[in-house]
């Protein structure tokens, strides 16, 4: 037994449809004596066996997947992942440069291709159009899928893919020569698993339109056979047009539309594909008690690895995400690592294991050359905000660092460069005709970093760019990069540069009261752990909003306390029923305004010692827990909670709005009193405010970009925390 059984006997069917069709044309061959004499038995066995072989061979050949240096191979069926497909409206995009820049500002997420609203299922496209052009960037899934229909179909009617024909799949890149013979290349499918006088059976089958030919990568044939490959299929087919076609390019490499084809792209993952693929993945026992897959999508949920995230749209480079994952059970501490790798798979791995390697092209350009071209590429493009860029400026910029380069191979021309990186490698993608981005703005933030610390530019992206949230992940990256010297030279640019946003009158006093509040405070915490408890104390707002003052009084409190320590104090209700009033705010005057990253803050207090979050309860103010860490020198709050709790009480019994007002306006007064505030340092108009932000956007950063540092002296690092959330001298 071989497993193979039950896909056996449609093949069989089909195959003794088509012999007994043969044998009629031959009238008294050798076939039709078969047939006509009393040994069908035998001659059904010998059809059986011929039909298990194939099917063993196809399945041998093409259904199991190994790539990126996998140790062992895995079963396609066993981890294929539901296929969509974008409608032939979405193959043609006439969009202009701004428009993508447009569309991609709006749409205010990190994938920089089109989201079409219509996908169809990809095995239910292929069962409905007779002669199918599946297009898709590198590693997609284009032969998978491919691959995927040939094994459906040996299923008959138990299969998703809801024809009767036997697949037979080619591979373009095979084709070394000029002229080519498809029909000699499937009857050599049949003759090596021996079926019956082969010839006869090929042509037969292709008369009746009894085959599925898979015609995988137009794009991974060798240039200088494209154009008489490309006329042989399509004889082929204007031939042969009772059987399905279903065939597979690139599509940045795709100008020729096949007259009979349909045009579909192979669309990315989304999260329901992501997480079914590494469900799919994780399959075994062991995995599945582990719950290995749950927490693989979990971690890669997390707000930290959206860039990683990112990647995972991708099949190929979640393939590569999977077996990172399945060595560590976690994804790279640092990375840039991570990065580097995925960046290597598409310039030098997925490129040898299709082959493409040998062409031209390369000679000379060597992965560690061509990275170098792309970091200045990224980098240009990044520092000037233009994510989608002129095939013609990109053209000029190759031609100026081939030129200027003493190593780098003369005789290449930027366009050729260009068509290489775009259609065999897919890290620059042609999104409208004449117009290109990279295929990940992660891939385009890591070669930005790259170019950023090979050039020794820290302290010019640290003045310009400090406080733009677009550079946030280059920082980070840089960080990770900085292997050899240590990330010791940006923090250090980084804090003077805060330093700078500290000197603001309003931000210097805010950070004075801080370190008067908690300089000889008796808390076992950081010092600047402690003042960056009182600066969220300081952000804290109170929103009051009202649906229907005659019927019901709905609130929301946003406390920072509980802000900051991850609890909370309150039920807060998230302004809801708000939708039908939305100007009833009650003003009570309240002089807390403009509450600024209260997850910034959260963040630094974590980053600088964690114990004041493990160690502070839920019922911190209630139970003047907060008095008793000793993270304020001295704290007033009796009034302050007796306030909270009238206040909590006037919520509960839908009192008046006069009451919730006067008990709103005296909890306001005690908070002031309570930690030692002034209407001035509570008091922030617009541009105070947004340099406050600034200033907390940078040390947030700051300690982000330490947690990613490779290598840092321990002694930068004291140095720098010791001043952490400290005025500046003057």
């Amino acid at each position: 037994m071989t497993g193979l059984e039950p896909f056996v006997a449609p093949l069989v069917s089909i195959a003794l449809e088509v012999l007994k069709d043969s044998g009629k044309k031959e009238s008294e061959g050798f076939i039709a004596r078969l047939i006509n004499r009393d040994v069908g038995k035998d001659w059904e066995d010998v059809v059986f066996k011929a039909a298990g072989k194939y099917i063993e061979s196809y399945t041998k050949r093409h259904g199991k997947l190994k790539v990126l240096g996998m140790k062992d191979p895995v079963e396609l069926d066993e981890i294929f992942t539901t296929v969509q497909l974008l409608g032939e409206d979405e193959v043609q995009q006439f969009a202009t440069i701004d428009d993508l820049e447009k569309l991609y500002r709006e749409a205010g997420q990190r994938l920089l291709r089109y989201r079409a609203k219509e996908r169809q299922d990809g095995i239910t496209v292929a069962s409905q159009k007779q002669f199918l052009m599946v297009l898709g960037a590198p590693g997609a899934g284009k032969s998978t899928f491919l691959r995927k229909i040939g094994l459906e179909s040996f299923k008959g009617k138990n299969g998703n893919f809801k024809h009767q024909a036997i697949p037979v799949l080619l591979e373009l890149k095979k084709f070394t020569e000029n002229k080519i013979d498809l029909k000699a290349l499937i009857e050599a499918e049949f003759t090596t698993c021996g079926f019956p006088k082969p010839k006869q059976f090929t042509e037969s089958a292709l008369d009746q339109g009894k085959l599925l030919i898979l015609l995988d990568g137009l794009d991974e044939v060798p240039s200088a056979n494209v154009n008489s490959v490309i006329d042989t299929i399509q004889d082929f087919v204007d031939r042969y047009d009772k059987n399905r076609y279903i065939a597979s390019c690139r599509t940045a490499l795709y100008r020729y539309n096949f007259k009979r084809f349909s045009d579909v792209i192979l669309s990315e993952f989304d999260d329901e594909q992501i997480q079914q693929f590494i469900n799919n993945w994780f399959r075994s026992e062991e995995d599945k008690q582990a719950g290995t897959a749950a927490r693989c999508w979990e971690l890669l949920e997390r707000h930290e690895n959206k860039p990683a995230k990112e990647l995972a749209h991708t099949p190929l480079l979640l393939t590569f995400l999977c077996l990172k994952y399945n060595k560590s059970q976690t994804f790279a501490m640092n990375r840039s690592t991570l990065y580097k790798s995925a960046l290597r798979i598409l310039l030098e791995e997925w490129a040898a294991e299709k082959r493409i390697m040998g062409q031209k092209i390369y000679d000379g350009l060597s992965v560690e050359l061509e990275e170098v071209l792309l970091s200045e590429l990224a980098c240009k493009g990044f520092a000037e905000d233009r994510l989608f860029i002129p095939q013609s400026q990109l053209v000029e910029q190759i031609k100026k660092f081939l030129s200027s380069n003493l190593n780098a191979p003369k005789q290449l021309s930027g366009e050729q460069v260009l068509n290489a990186i775009a259609i065999q490698q897919g890290i620059l993608v042609e999104r409208v005709e004449d117009v290109y981005s990279f295929s990940h703005l992660t891939l385009q933030e890591y070669l930005t970093a790259r170019y950023i610390y090979a050039h020794g530019q820290i302290s010019q992206m640290v003045e310009k760019y400090l406080t733009d949230e677009r550079w946030r992940e280059v920082f980070l990256l840089t960080s990770g990069l900085m292997v050899d010297r240590g990330s010791d030279e940006l923090l250090i640019e980084m804090h003077k540069a805060a330093k700078q946003y500290a000197r603001h009158p309003k931000v210097k006093a805010l950070l004075q009261w801080a370190d008067q509040v908690t300089a000889v405070s008796s808390g076992a915490f950081k010092p600047a752990a402690k003042r960056a408890v009182a600066i969220g104390i300081n952000r804290a707002k109170v929103y009051f909003i009202a649906k229907d003052l005659h019927t019901s009084i709905v609130s929301s409190i946003g406390f920072t306390i509980a802000s900051f320590i991850n609890f909370d104090i309150i039920s807060i209700d998230n302004f809801i029923n708000r939708e039908n009033d939305r100007d009833s705010y009650i003003d009570i005057n309240i002089s807390i305004i403009d509450y600024i990253h209260i997850d910034i803050i959260n963040d630094i207090i974590n980053n600088i010692d964690v114990n004041i979050v493990s160690r502070l309860n839920l019922d911190s103010i209630i139970n003047t827990r907060l008095e008793k860490s000793g993270i304020f020198t001295e704290l007033k709050l009796s009034k302050l909670t007796n306030q909270l709790q009238d206040f909590q009480s006037a919520l509960c019994e839908e009192s008046d709005i006069t009451r919730i007002k006067k008990v709103s306006e005296l909890f306001i007064c005690s908070y002031i009193e309570a930690f030692h505030l002034s209407e001035e340092l509570i008091t922030y108009n617009s541009e105070e405010s947004l340099a406050l932000d600034k200033y907390l956007y940078s040390i947030d950063l700051l300690l982000k970009c330490k947690q990613e540092a490779a290598r840092l002296s321990p002694a930068t690092w004291d140095a720098i925390e010791a001043e952490l959330l400290l005025p500046p001298d003057d």
